[in-house]
């Protein structure tokens, strides 16, 4: 289970990035992109095929991002594709990635310990939308 400070270095971030957010808006990674969009966070869908998502231009990888180093990633996909992001996600220095809960497994768990990521990545339970106000309110 990942740190209250774990968490709210996730949400100090300047930017954030959600992998998983489709055109169907009864999805949990469209849900959370609009949690980003309703606070008014810098938020950019990243989706392979789709060049725009809930008004918001995509771009088709983790690889595209502008500023890799300040931007805090979300992850809403299922565990194969989750462990293909993060492997993505590592060399770029993304400071903080935040796997929602059904978006890892024992592999994706198991990558985390293995590669030294336990103090940047959030999995095994806490949700942003149940979780993320109180700690926004809390920085």
């Amino acid at each position: 289970m990942a740190s209250v400070s774990l968490q709210k270095l996730f949400l100090s971030s300047p930017y954030f990035a959600v992998v998983g957010a489709s055109k169907d808006q009864t999805k949990f990674g469209t849900k959370i992109l609009n949690w980003y969009k309703a606070r008014s966070m810098n938020v950019q869908p990243i989706h392979p095929k789709e060049a725009e998502l809930e008004g918001l231009q995509t771009i088709p990888s983790v690889a595209e991002l502008a500023a890799p180093t300040e931007t805090s990633l979300s992850i809403i996909t299922p565990p194969k594709v989750t462990l293909s992001v993060l492997q993505a996600a590592l060399p770029l220095g993304v400071p903080a990635v935040w796997i929602q809960p059904g978006a890892a497994d024992e592999t994706v768990a198991a990558w985390v310990k293995e590669n030294g990521m336990e103090a940047r990545v959030i999995y095994g339970g806490p949700c942003i939308l149940r979780d993320g106000d109180g700690l926004r309110s809390s920085l």
